[in-house]
């Protein structure tokens, strides 16, 4: 198993905030076919070999995945589009 851990810093409301990590739960969903599932200020995610969770705080957006054994292989392809695509709305003002 692999795991990926990334830190985006933001300036965002929390609703603002909110709408961000859904656009990256999207993009998620779309390019690795996952279920996302919000709990509270805690998005999950999942299929099989890959779950995770985005986990939104007032300076910071957290993601964590968990990548099973054949997903492990791609955990640096998957890490860079995931931390790119995190930058991208969270840094939007």
């Amino acid at each position: 198993m692999a795991d990926i851990s990334i830190v985006q810093a933001h300036g965002l409301s929390a609703v603002a905030a909110r709408e961000a990590a859904q656009k990256v739960a999207d993009k998620l969903a779309r390019d690795y076919d996952l279920a996302c599932r919000w709990q509270g200020n805690v998005l999950h995610f999942e299929r099989s070999g890959v779950q995770g969770a985005l986990t939104l705080q007032e300076q910071q957006a957290r993601m964590v995945i968990k990548l099973g054994f054949l997903m492990g292989a791609f955990a640096s392809t998957i890490e860079a589009k995931v931390a790119e695509s995190m930058k991208k709305v969270f840094a939007a003002v």
